[in-house]
């Protein structure tokens, strides 16, 4: 048995289809990432998940369960951290974590051995408000506030989103921990560079799954030509390179444009085509998830 199992699950919003016949399942213990941009349809499957929602069309279960006939159920075997911070900011770090506790009829004392590898980052405060805490530190509390009843399945939608580099790399650090323990957890972000810290990942857009595999399968597929080119005047090339013969697409990325091309791109006639740009390279470069995703987004 699957720990998630969707089926054709779809959801709309007056005349937005937020999710259209979305397929998929998470295995057990698997670190399983949802990656996207705005929009993509992440939170409203996640709420649908969790019971916070009823699907339109479809059908899901976790660990066997239905969520719409079975919700009750489902909602002591999950966890989910919001997006936006959602505990209460006038209660202190320690009263939040009790609260939900006692919402789940547990005690902190029960779970600790799970959450101190978190929680410890943040005990020596925990006589001050949530409110009052950093970005890192709100995101220690509400992780451990979502597995203070043990759940079987985690739900993290975009936990990153405004937090600083090292937290980051910190908090996926202890995701990968909890993967240890036999959790099942499914991240949503969209940030393609956590991608390659899950198992698997599925690639969401406009409330579609462009694929789903693991990080290096889905580089593995890109068949394109692939140049990493630069010069003084960036946005200048930006629009010469996407008029040029065999350039399918010329985007941003980082300090560089990402130049993709065809059988038809010929080097020394594409730099005719371009004129004269100061200190111009062009070098060839690997892919990665990113260019798999604007790919998959072009077609």
């Amino acid at each position: 048995m699957y720990a998630v199992e969707i089926n054709s699950l779809s959801k709309s919003f007056g005349k937005t289809k937020a999710l259209d016949s979305v397929t998929f399942a998470v295995e057990r213990g698997e670190l399983f990432g949802l990656i996207g941009p705005d929009g993509a349809g992440k939170t409203t499957l996640f709420r649908l998940l969790t019971t916070l929602l009823n699907p339109d069309n479809g059908s899901a279960t976790i660990d066997g369960f239905d969520i719409v006939k079975d919700y009750h159920t489902i909602r002591s075997r999950v966890g989910y951290m919001p997006g936006r911070f959602s505990l209460y900011p006038d209660l202190t770090v320690e009263e939040n974590l009790n609260f939900f506790a006692a919402l789940f009829g547990v005690t902190v004392e029960e779970s600790y051995d799970l959450i101190a590898p978190i929680y410890s980052h943040i005990e020596p405060f925990r006589t001050r408000r949530a409110g009052k805490l950093s970005g890192g530190m709100k995101q220690k509390l509400a992780l451990s506030c979502a597995l203070i009843h043990r759940p079987s399945v985690l739900f993290l939608d975009e936990p990153t989103t405004g937090v600083d580099a090292v937290s980051r790399c910190e908090f996926w650090d202890m995701l990968s921990e909890l993967k240890t323990k036999g959790i099942t957890i499914l991240a949503s972000t969209p940030y393609m560079d956590e991608a390659s810290r899950c198992d698997r990942i599925a690639l969401c857009d406009k409330g579609h799954i462009l694929d789903i595999n693991t990080p290096q399968d889905i580089v593995n597929k890109y068949d394109s030509n692939l140049y990493a080119i630069n010069a003084d005047n960036m946005f200048n090339l930006l629009e010469a390179s996407r008029k040029a013969t065999g350039v399918i697409e010329c985007y941003p990325f980082g300090e560089s444009h990402h130049l993709v091309t065809n059988e038809e791109f010929d080097l020394n006639h594409y730099k005719e085509e371009l004129g004269d740009f100061k200190n111009l390279t062009i070098t060839p470069t690997a892919p990665t998830i990113e260019d798999m995703f604007i790919k998959l987004m072009k077609r």
